[in-house]
């Protein structure tokens, strides 16, 4: 028996035909429900339920605060230390997650929720997640779930030419050697990109040195990246034993081609050996570019691999406009952006595309017999591109959203997001409590009060303890900042309006608390200065004090003076006087001689000391 499947409504695929699923067993299996924890019949009760609560939830979030109002460890006491030995309702269950798990939730779907970056959620993709779990399936390997690899291909494919990729990085592309995956997150990405540049350039460094010892070369080994790539990089070259250079930025926080040039030759130097260079497209704390048209060219030379982590803004790439901050990306051999980000998907879901897969793949291509099949030949395996061996149903859910939203749906959620960026941007400009300290490409804003990094520190933690607004700080040229991302699927600009409301009271309160603390601390000073004058007082009394001692005491000796007899003032004054004549000088005696004279006997002249010594 076989069954023709069509392909969707406006589909070009011509019709398949498969073989059907025998029925095995037609008989349902009957089941208890204690055993079970949940029959079907209460399972399609429950799952109703919980939808609804799941409507409820996001229709009503923003009555809720943005941030919990708990310390951690609040959960350890509210909860038993053991668990239950007999089975529990789903009624207790769901009023306990309601009481206890909902007040230490931080909601990142409220619409003052202007923190990191956007948490993808919409109703398609949860949808498709619920059948994800339901299927219940792992595909480490086409054989594992046929139906997972294929959608994983096709939505990568698609992904890649909705957002401008070169052919070259699309999984379908004719006698093409590039791919695309998902992966957990753009750690991942990272991370796995650099393991195959490593194993690329190892592997030549051994044909060159057969007689070097691996971990020698390993240590010469040398990646870069800007001080504003993402922390993943670091952490990728630290698990990955390579050693990493953090490069400064230009004006506008994007890393130039200049300064790569100058890092690589100063490293060759040295005797390290360059490999890998990982830029950013939508850096975490500006959103701001480096430059690949720069960049690009000098990795090509030098034979560097070039990895563009675009986790954010990758989806903007989806609108045309936006397409010329990627300028460059041909010289890229790998590159990812996340859509549980910023194209309403739910995380997890990090897409990468590489240029060669096969230099992908044989950097983690691990194959025990109890994994390979009969189809390896004509089919992908992903547990070879990634580093676990377990993989999520991550495809349907892009399946669902794209095809729900539609591009042109997607090109208008995320161009309102810019646009509700743009507005807060001016709001924040025409304040002049405020500077813009980033340029507002896409949905991130930073700014920061003028004045020091401690009265902004402040105010950024007013604004968060008060749980109407969550936002979170970066440091840009070694400045204290503020970054406000717009985050909610279904932003307004009236929830614009209202966060900027709340930022501004927030910073009227910290200037006014500013100036009652400075007016504090005058008054500390002056009252310090009383204090000190009033001990100069207290000093200039003692003075006086000793000085009538001095006085009495001075009093007293003239009395003694007088009590001496006067025979003794008499002597006195005679020693003196006799030292006095001892110690006159003499004059002195000098022989001078005449020039020429008629006396035969020299002249003899009395001349006083004061003359010699004038």
């Amino acid at each position: 028996m076989s069954e023709t499947i069509s392909g969707s409504s406006g589909s070009s695929r011509a019709s398949t035909t498969i073989p059907s699923t025998p029925n095995m067993d037609a008989t349902p299996t009957v089941e208890d429900p204690r055993q079970n924890g949940m029959s079907r019949d209460e399972f399609r009760q429950y799952g109703k339920e919980t939808v609804d609560y799941i409507v409820d939830y996001l229709e009503n979030i923003q009555k809720r605060r943005v941030v919990p109002a708990i310390e951690p460890g609040y959960l350890k006491d509210l909860i038993p230390s053991e668990a239950p030995n007999a089975p529990e309702s789903f009624e207790s269950v769901m009023e306990d997650f309601e009481k206890l798990i909902m007040p230490g939730i931080t909601h990142w779907q409220h619409p003052r929720f202007h923190a990191y970056f956007p948490a993808g959620n919409s109703f398609p993709s949860i949808i498709a997640d619920m059948l994800s779990d339901a299927i219940g399936c792992v595909g480490f390997s086409w054989a594992a779930c046929p139906a997972m690899t294929e959608l994983e291909l096709i939505m990568l494919d698609w992904f890649g030419k909705m957002i401008g990729l070169p052919a070259e990085f699309l999984p379908l592309t004719e006698n093409g050697k590039g791919g695309g995956v998902i992966q957990s997150s753009a750690s991942e990405c990272n991370f796995v990109t650099l393991l195959a540049a490593r194993f690329e350039v190892m592997k030549e460094l051994r044909q060159r040195f057969p007689f070097v010892e691996e971990g020698l070369l390993l240590s010469k080994l040398i990646a870069y990246c800007s001080k504003e790539a993402h922390s993943s990089v670091e952490k990728a070259c630290m698990i990955g034993m390579v050693k990493l250079r953090i490069l400064e930025t230009d004006s506008k926080f994007r890393l130039r081609g200049e300064t790569l040039r100058n890092a690589i030759q100063e490293d060759r130097n040295l005797g390290l050996i360059p490999f890998f260079v990982s830029t950013t497209l939508g850096t975490t704390s500006c959103c701001s570019f480096d430059v690949l048209s720069e960049i690009g060219p000098i990795c090509k030379e030098n034979e560097l691999w070039l990895h563009v982590d675009a986790a954010y803004s990758g989806s903007a790439f989806i609108c045309p406009e936006f397409r010329p901050l990627m300028n460059g990306i041909e010289y890229a051999m790998s590159f990812n952006t996340n859509p549980n980000k910023w194209l309403l998907i739910n995380f997890d879901c990090s897409t990468m595309w590489v240029r060669d897969r096969f230099k992908l793949t044989q950097a983690l291509v691990v194959d025990p017999l109890y994994l390979q099949h009969s189809w390896m030949d004509k089919s992908i395996d992903y547990r070879h591109w990634g580093i676990p061996l377990s993989r999520r149903f991550r495809s349907l859910k892009l399946w669902f959203v794209i095809r729900m939203y539609g591009i042109d749906g997607l090109q208008k959620y995320i161009r309102e997001h810019v646009r509700l960026a743009k507005k807060m941007e001016a709001l924040l400009r025409a304040d002049p409590k405020f500077e813009i300290v980033n340029e507002v490409i896409m949905g991130l804003v930073c700014f920061r009060m003028k004045g020091d990094d401690e009265l902004n520190q402040t105010l950024l933690t007013r604004l968060n303890a008060s749980g109407r607004i969550h936002m979170v700080p970066a440091s840009l040229g070694d400045r204290f900042v503020i970054r406000f991302c717009v985050c909610a699927e279904n932003a307004t600009d009236k929830d614009i309006e209202v966060a900027y409301e709340i930022i501004s009271q927030a910073t009227q309160h910290v200037l006014h608390d500013s100036v009652k603390a400075a007016i504090a601390e005058e008054d500390e000073e002056a009252v310090a200065l009383e204090e000190m004058v009033a001990d100069l007082n207290i000093s200039e009394s003692t003075d006086k004090c000793l000085a009538r001692q001095n006085s009495a005491t001075e009093s007293t000796g003239q009395r003694l003076e007088r009590q001496l007899s006067k025979e003794e003032i008499l002597a006195q004054k005679q020693h003196e006087s006799l030292a006095k004549k001892r110690y006159t000088p003499e004059p002195l005696e000098l022989v001078v001689h005449a020039p020429d004279t008629t006396n035969d006997h020299p002249e003899r002249s009395q001349l006083s000391p004061e003359i010699l010594v004038s």
